[in-house]
């Protein structure tokens, strides 16, 4: 079985294969560290995340380098606003970036970069460039690259040059720009001491700072080579900034920059784009304050598949808590068998996998496979019911789920935690319905109930869980 993606440039599903050496060499688009990432970045991450554990999944190895945008218009100015310097005011946000990561049980890229440590290998990037007169420098002193030198611009995105040649002799000195303007855009920033303080680098053009979209393509090609197999980010990243990148590492290398590019779709918040002044504008930590966890948030961000524009709700994430919850109880059930029987579902657990990863398969479908993990609980949860799956069965299903959790991140809790006195009325509970004393046993029920515990009773035993 082989791992299918949907190539953003080729417009068409394609079998992903490393290039060599059996190592998937991916670089993703991580946060401009100026703010907090909102719960639109942690999708976008989430997604990668997915893809990541897929391709290890499918027996290839990775090597996967992310980006920290440290220097750019929006970090300059407010670390300026606040009075720090650059690396002090990017300092909290990249601590905080990566906390988001570990409460979202997102695994570790091999390399972060942070693009301020790497202004030598931009600034080598973009004197290639200018020796090839596909970079000039204006009387100002920054440094642009010419479009028109790159017949193929516009590859990624599908627009068509000659078609979206307003404004294309003007120059942008911003790092981004309006998609229906094609422009010279910046290589490097002039220093502007009214604008950028401290911040600034020497080059053999003058002294100033990179532009945005030259750092990912020095950061990637240092980290991975002249060309990568895949390139991942959100789809707000596809125009201008990845065509951007495409654009000046091709001309620089002459070679194909990324063999593939993957991207994820938008999140909306009730239907609505995500803003403050609507008051829909969620950062993780706002959502950890309501109560949900984040493995909560996580399996709400996962359920829906990556190229589909999430419609994020609180009501969805309820959703999720009882979706987890069914896992929950599910697995919980099968850890209390303990009943022998002559058949282990061997035939049913293994279909079980296979359709589940036929899904992964299939441009990363979580969504599928999630159906397919529920069609499966279900029929198993009758099966427990008539007493016919036994212990080594069940233990087959929770090893199945473990393996599979590799990829999701989401289907195992972690142990209980329960207190010694509850677990101590819980087992004087089931004495003493096994003495038929149910005035007795409804009291312990009682006692744990005002715990905030309940206990469900099947055919293969009773066992504990959150209210």
């Amino acid at each position: 079985m082989h791992l299918s993606i949907f190539d953003t440039k080729l417009r068409k599903k394609v079998v992903l294969k490393p290039e060599k050496e059996n190592t998937i060499r991916m670089y993703t688009c991580g946060p401009t560290v100026y703010n907090f990432a909102h719960i639109g970045n942690l999708r976008t991450y989430v997604f990668e995340d997915i893809l990541r554990r897929t391709i290890l999944l499918f027996k290839m190895k990775i090597k996967h380098v992310m980006n920290l945008t440290d220097v750019d218009d929006k970090t300059i100015r407010r670390a300026n606003e606040k009075g720090l310097s650059l690396a002090a005011f990017t300092k909290q946000y990249k601590e905080a970036f990566f906390q988001d990561l570990n409460t979202l049980n997102i695994q570790p890229a091999e390399k972060y970069t942070a693009a301020t440590d790497y202004i030598d290998q931009m600034i080598i990037l973009i004197q290639g460039l200018i020796d090839k007169e596909i970079a000039y420098k204006t009387p100002d002193g920054n440094v642009f690259f010419r479009i028109e030198k790159f017949p193929s611009y516009g590859k990624l995105s599908h627009f068509c040059l000659e078609d979206l040649k307003v404004g294309a002799s003007e120059r942008v000195t911003g790092d981004e720009y309006d998609k229906e303007n094609i422009t010279d855009f910046v290589l490097w920033k002039a220093y502007d001491p009214d604008k950028d303080g401290e911040v600034s680098w020497e080059a053999p053009w003058g002294k100033g700072r990179p532009g945005w979209h030259i750092e990912c393509s020095a950061m990637a090609m240092h980290c991975l080579g002249d060309t990568i197999d895949l390139h991942v980010g959100g789809q707000d990243n596809i125009f201008p900034h990845h065509e951007n990148e495409i654009a000046q590492s091709e001309a620089y290398t002459g070679k194909v920059f990324a063999r593939h590019w993957m991207h994820s779709a938008h999140l909306v918040v009730d239907g609505k784009k995500m803003s403050k002044s609507l008051g829909n504008f969620y950062l993780l930590s706002d959502l950890l304050e309501k109560g949900y966890s984040g493995r909560e948030i996580r399996y709400l961000l996962i359920a829906t598949h990556y190229r589909i524009g999430l419609n994020f709700t609180l009501e969805g994430l309820d959703s999720a808590q009882k979706s987890l919850r069914r896992i929950d109880d599910f697995v919980d059930r099968l850890k209390m068998i303990d009943c022998d029987s002559s058949n282990n579902f061997e035939r049913e657990i293994n279909a079980f996998e296979r359709k589940f990863t036929e899904f992964l398969a299939d441009d990363l479908n979580v969504s599928g496979a999630l159906g397919v993990l529920f069609d499966f609980i279900r029929a198993t949860n009758a099966t427990c019911d008539q007493n016919k799956l036994g212990k080594i069965g069940a233990e087959k299903i929770i090893a199945v789920f473990k393996k599979l959790d590799q990829v999701l991140g989401v289907l195992e809790k972690g142990e209980l935690n329960i207190p010694s006195e509850i677990k101590l009325a819980f087992e004087k509970r089931n004495e003493a319905r096994r003495l038929k004393n149910w005035d007795m046993a409804d009291t312990f029920r009682k006692k744990i109930e005002d715990a905030g515990f309940i206990i469900e009773d099947a055919p293969a035993g009773s066992f504990l869980k959150l209210k």
